[in-house]
């Protein structure tokens, strides 16, 4: 009897290429003196007990900031540094690294990550929100408003993707002026290409498109390194502290790090982010159609504003009093067929399919096989 195929639609942690699962397995046992795996020139030692400040691990370090350069698009003007505590963490960092005297920062709110975003800049100074969507249940990117609303201030943040409304921005927008733009891309960096030349500031929590849990991909203009007030941000949460070190202030996640270089080489390898960007609108496309042709689904994104990453749908053509049962029995049959980890964010319901990168565009028509049948025997 074969084994089921299970596809994972968890929006994160989400899966790795089997390419990435072999080498980064072979390295727990024995690292390769490339960073891959031990077929020649062993290390005699594991990814897991090498010192980060060994020759080996230091390659590995070199050669993912490489990587975000080459393959993601990053700009030699940004200085890439591997970081902990997620995007969570950033939402502090980022208020303490760049928010000048005298100049607000500025945001737009289009969901829960934002909004978490949002309530921690609040701590630290004036923050005001200059665009948001959640007057309709966050199911759109707002329109960003006149240069005149954001002059003057310290930066504009933006969540370019977000993974429990299923929103994303389509262009990253050129802000007027000097006034830099900071992105979370947490779960849609590397999924396309993006003009992160109008970035002054990204961060992408690892556990998406780059890798495992426990490392944060941060990438940061050169010329705002040195913004944070001398005297006033703790040493460990000033960017250039780890700059200066690149990456190697403390002890990082050698092993996440390791995998990250894993997935931007297997990136590399599929033809980059032009090629993927192709991929994910052709497996997004499949999903959406079948959304968008059902009287039982209701895409909960508008129409140009989709993420190609994490879809999310309600049983809309369903009472409201039957929906949340029939929206669980969807779930378990779902499961049931290999299909696990449909259920809604927790927050807001519904269902929600992340498909990311690795991704692999046969489980995508398994899904809307599934729906279409559940559909016609609901």
């Amino acid at each position: 009897m074969s084994k089921q195929v299970i596809r994972n639609f968890s929006a994160g942690p989400a899966i790795l290429p089997p390419v990435v699962f072999e080498r980064a397995s072979e390295a727990i046992r024995e690292l390769r003196k490339d960073g891959h795996a031990r077929e020649a020139d062993g290390t005699g030692l594991s990814i897991l007990e090498i010192s980060h400040r060994s020759a080996d691990y230091e390659a590995i370090n070199s050669g993912a900031t490489r990587l975000c350069h080459e393959v993601l698009g990053i700009p030699e003007t940004h200085q890439v540094l591997f970081l902990q505590g997620g995007a969570s963490l950033q939402f502090v960092t980022v208020p303490m690294n760049l928010r000048q005297e005298g100049k607000p920062a500025c945001y737009v709110d289009t969901g829960n990550w934002s909004e978490k975003a949002i309530i921690e800049s609040r701590q630290l100074g004036e923050t005001r929100v200059i665009a948001s969507s959640e007057a309709s249940k966050h199911d759109h990117i707002p329109e960003l408003p006149s240069p005149e609303a954001y002059a003057g201030a310290s930066y504009v943040h933006i969540t370019s993707n977000n993974t429990v409304r299923g929103t994303e921005y389509a262009e990253l927008p050129a802000l007027a002026g000097d006034v830099p733009l900071v992105i979370d891309c947490s779960s849609h960096i590397g999924s396309r290409p993006m003009a992160l030349s109008r970035v002054g500031l990204g961060y992408a929590g690892a556990q998406k498109n780059l890798g495992p849990s426990g490392v944060t991909l941060v990438f940061v203009r050169k010329d705002l390194l040195e913004r944070a007030p001398a005297g006033v941000v703790p040493k460990y949460l000033r960017y250039a502290t780890h700059a200066k070190k690149p990456s190697l202030y403390n002890t990082p996640n050698t092993f996440g790090v390791l995998v990250l270089k894993l997935m931007l080489e297997w990136l590399r390898d599929q033809g980059g982010v032009a090629a993927m960007g192709v991929i994910n609108q052709r497996k997004a496309k499949l999903l959406y159609d079948v959304l968008e042709d059902s009287s039982l689904y209701t895409p909960h994104a508008r129409p140009g504003s989709r993420s190609l990453m994490n879809v999310t749908w309600t049983l809309g053509g369903v009472a409201e009093g039957e929906r949340d049962a029939m929206t669980k029995r969807l779930v378990a049959a779902a499961a049931d067929a290999g299909l696990r980890n449909l259920k809604g964010h927790r927050t807001v319901g519904g269902l929600r399919a992340s498909i990311y990168n690795a991704f692999p565009e046969q489980g995508v028509r398994e899904l809307c096989e599934f729906l279409r049948e559940f559909e016609r025997t609901a």
